[in-house]
């Protein structure tokens, strides 16, 4: 385990990435419990429908538009 100045640089820059990862047509995206709270994770899971030229994306089976920090960050 990484300690001192060079793992926390090296734990932010693996954070930096898997927030700044778009998404794609049909990925999983969870909603974060914030938003949605008192349900379970896979009630707070929706495909992705398509993704806007803003960087907010279409889920299927639920109306309107998301910004990704809606979601949880997405793995790397």
């Amino acid at each position: 385990m990484l300690k001192g100045r060079l793992g926390r640089r090296l734990r932010a820059k693996k954070n930096r990435e898997a927030v700044h990862r778009s998404p794609a047509a049909g990925m999983l995206l969870t909603f974060r419990a914030e938003v949605m709270p008192g349900r379970e994770p896979f009630e707070r899971t929706f495909e992705v429908a398509r993704v806007l030229a803003n960087g907010r994306v279409e889920l299927m089976n639920l109306q309107g538009q998301h910004a990704v920090t809606e979601f949880e960050p997405l793995p790397i």
